[in-house]
């Protein structure tokens, strides 16, 4: 069975669920060890997301008490399958989304685009998926606009102070070749231009900074939950061509 892979304990800042991904289900690579294929689970994950969206919307207008109990019904199982599918025990799922109230969202995930020319682009190594490389981001925060988490993202992360210029992508996680999650999540990726400040090597949430040559981009170990190779790659067209329409799934 896939496991599950607590990434964002621990962290005094976000509390127990971290500040980005706490919980990856990790889907086997060998087929044998799970009873349907990797496709398969992935269905069935979506499957669950949604049966939990539904009877948390249900439970959000105070139904009867027997629509209400069959909502409740309904969100234990969503939680049993996301169990099944990870083999991680039922109360994980409870705890992470015992806050969830009210009718049901996405989550968003703001990230920080940087160029230096046309062939380079600023990544950070993320402390808690072991050092793996990231463009600079984290969970949207309530308050702020999608362009101050970015420029708070780039000076905490990487020592420099910036300026949000425009919107480059609103993706779908789902559609993208990320590890699966329990949320529902959508990625902002947001140009921006440096300003003033140095690149700090070690900040309390990454080990390293530079700026990355485009060719080098498919030997390094990057941060999948983050950012894929295949979005960097797209994400290069707007340092040839600034001018292009943002992309949006």
């Amino acid at each position: 069975m896939p496991s599950v892979k607590n990434t964002r304990t621990g962290n005094p800042r976000y509390g127990a669920l971290g500040n980005h991904s706490s919980l990856l289900l990790v889907l086997p690579t060998t087929p044998d060890s799970l009873p349907i294929s990797l496709a398969s689970a992935a269905d069935w994950l979506a499957i669950a997301q949604r049966l939990q969206a539904l009877a948390q919307a249900g439970l959000a207008y105070n139904p009867p008490v027997f629509d209400a109990e069959r909502y409740e019904e309904i969100h234990a199982l969503s939680l049993q399958m996301m169990s099944s599918l990870s083999g991680h025990p039922v109360p994980t799922f409870e705890k992470i989304f015992a806050a969830e109230n009210g009718y049901p969202t996405p989550k968003v995930d703001v990230r920080a685009v940087l160029f230096r020319g046309t062939e380079e682009v600023l990544l950070v190594q993320e402390k808690i998926d072991g050092g793996r490389w990231s463009l600079p981001g984290g969970w949207a925060d309530v308050g702020s606009t999608p362009f101050e988490v970015a420029v708070k993202e780039v000076r905490e992360e990487t020592g420099l102070e910036a300026e949000a210029v425009r919107l480059l992508a609103l993706w779908d996680k789902k559609r993208h070749p990320h590890p699966p999650q329990p949320w529902y999540i959508y990625k902002a990726f947001i140009l921006c231009r440096a300003v003033g400040g140095a690149l700090q090597l070690d900040t309390t949430e990454t080990t390293g900074v530079r700026w990355v040559p485009r060719a080098e981009l498919p030997q390094l170990a990057l941060s999948t939950d983050r950012v894929t190779l295949s979005q960097l790659e797209r994400l290069f067209d707007f340092a040839q061509q600034p001018d292009l329409p943002a992309l949006c799934d």
